[in-house]
């Protein structure tokens, strides 16, 4: 498995580490951010497929911010899937 860890800009959590192995996510894990929320993304996106999380995830908007953890995770994700 490959591990990852991206420095979010613009929202509360400063860095997310996951794991990517066969296309799927594993060990989402947000630093800061809302505890709740950021432990429901991991839980959700457990196992699934990287690209198809990314593409949901993308454009999620928090409070007009222009972006969202989620929409961090799915930076992240594509910055790793680039290589």
């Amino acid at each position: 498995m490959e591990n990852y860890t991206y420095q979010t800009q613009g929202v509360c959590s400063r860095m997310i580490s996951f794991g990517i192995e066969d296309g799927k996510l594993h060990d989402v894990k947000f630093l800061g951010g809302c505890p709740g929320n950021t432990a429901a993304i991991g839980k959700l996106v457990e196992g699934a497929d990287a690209a198809k999380i990314a593409d949901i995830l993308r454009g999620n908007d928090c409070g007009g911010r222009g972006t969202s953890c989620a929409d961090q995770l799915a930076k992240a994700i594509d910055q790793a899937l680039k290589g």
